[in-house]
């Protein structure tokens, strides 16, 4: 079991309303995603947690982290991406969203990219596990003569988002 912490530095970067700014992509699936890097609080090697009764299967548990009870969610399992495994590429992001600490369990942290407003073109419309509303859009990196898309999620939206099932009041 890999419990090693990485802290995330403090960044001046700011969001946009069009999304410039920087991003923690990671991988889910054969797909890689970005999230805000500013809700990241840390990331942490994969830990089993304490299951909880009647919570829907990417519900993976709690986590007691330094006394804070934390909801763990595998955004896998949520997203219907098949052969779920756990190895030691699986980690945990802890995020903070709405006052309210989460961790997302992926299967691999890539990098922290710094994106312009240019870089980020609009998602298609189309059926996927993403909702369109919690999507900011695709952005293209090149690097050396590959080019990478970045999914862009609004992760505040998403985890606070009624099929989630996450309370936006921390006291709940």
């Amino acid at each position: 079991m890999n419990t090693a912490v990485m802290e995330m530095p403090p960044t001046g970067s700011r969001v946009t309303a069009r999304g410039a700014g920087e991003y923690l992509s990671f991988r889910l699936g054969a797909e890689e995603y970005g999230i805000d890097i500013l809700k990241v609080q840390e990331i942490r090697g994969f830990e089993n947690c304490t299951r909880m009764v009647n919570a829907p299967a990417y519900v993976l548990g709690v986590l007691n982290l330094r006394g804070v009870i934390v909801p763990i969610l595998d955004m896998r399992i949520r997203f219907d991406i098949a052969d779920v495994a756990y190895d030691s590429q699986t980690v945990t992001i802890v995020l903070n969203i709405s006052n309210r600490v989460v961790g997302m369990v992926v299967d691999a942290v890539s990098d922290v990219v710094e994106l312009r407003n240019e870089d980020i073109k609009p998602a298609p419309e189309f059926n996927s596990a993403v909702s369109a509303q919690h999507v900011i859009g695709i952005a293209s990196l090149e690097q050396g003569t590959e080019q990478r898309m970045l999914i862009l999620m609004d992760i505040e939206k998403l985890m606070t988002g009624a099929e989630m099932g996450l309370s936006t009041n921390p006291s709940h």
